[in-house]
């Protein structure tokens, strides 16, 4: 379990997202045609936003996520934590049928976002609910799920990345939007296919609005390997590496989904903790 304790320690955890509001979310029967249409809107009244929506339209466009009520996918890391998801993409709640723990079988282990707390079941493994439960959601969604309310957009000065020069926007969170409303999120966008190749994070997660700066770690993730499923071309395959003072240094982990769908129905009683689970509060941000 060394190696899937690393793992849980280097990788940096996509909340800063959670727990958001959506429009999705406020309407039992959503108008597709409305939710585009309102989204479109409110991005493309930024310079940064138009550039998101680009990515978007190349990856599916608005219609196509919104008319996924859910995700589903096996996602897991080298090494570590390894399952079957499905999530609710207008409440994002989500659900898990963990198959692995690092290189051990988890037979029965579950663990969910209900969205107001994250529970692990059984109540031994050693993992983080609240961190893991949407991580490979958040990862895969991206840039779609970044199109949320509460999100801000900055156009930076394009970047080489592996020679190529790209186009560049970075996603910021209104207070109060999810459990990290600190983190960002920096998509390098390819000038030609517009689609996402790699994104630069960092998470702050109970620690506040830490300062953004040049010279902070980061994590560069490589997008690798897109598939295109019912209207959405989303990768499959993962590369995390840590990121400083424009340089990319050492790999720390790799990922992988596989399985993809969009049509899978949601099971809320697979929300509820079974006898034997835990609950994972919020840490402080003291």
């Amino acid at each position: 379990m060394r190696l899937f304790s690393t793992i849980l320690f280097v990788v940096i955890f996509i909340l800063g997202c959670g727990n958001m509001e959506t429009e999705q979310a406020m309407m039992e029967e959503p108008d597709i045609s409305s939710l585009t249409a309102v989204t479109e809107a409110r991005l493309m009244a930024t310079e940064g936003g138009q550039l998101l929506l680009r990515a978007i339209n190349a990856h599916g466009g608005l219609d196509a996520w919104h008319n996924a009520e859910t995700s589903s996918y096996v996602w897991g890391f080298e090494g570590g934590m390894k399952g079957k998801m499905v999530a609710h993409n207008r409440t994002r709640q989500v659900y898990h049928d963990i198959m692995f723990m690092g290189d051990e079988a988890a037979p029965d282990a579950q663990m969910a976002w209900d969205g107001t707390n994250a529970w692990i079941y059984p109540d031994s493994l050693p993992t983080s609910p609240r961190f893991m439960a949407t991580t490979g959601y958040y990862f895969q969604s991206i840039p779609f799920i970044l199109a949320d309310p509460g999100v801000r957009y900055e156009v930076l000065t394009p970047a080489l990345l592996d020679s190529v020069e790209h186009q560049i926007v970075r996603a910021t969170f209104d207070d109060g939007v999810g459990d990290a409303p600190g983190d960002h999120y920096t998509l390098y966008i390819n000038p030609e296919t517009h689609m996402v190749n790699a994104i630069l994070y960092r998470s702050t997660y109970g620690r506040g609005r830490p300062e953004i700066s040049e010279d902070m770690l980061q994590t560069l993730l490589y997008y690798e390997d897109y598939v295109t499923v019912d209207g959405l071309t989303v990768p499959t395959q993962f590369e995390g590496y840590g990121f400083s003072g424009g340089s990319k240094g050492e790999k720390y982990y790799e990922a992988a989904s596989s399985e993809h769908s969009y049509t899978q129905p949601f099971d809320e009683s697979r929300l509820v903790m079974p006898e034997g689970g835990r609950v994972d509060p919020m840490p402080s941000s003291e």
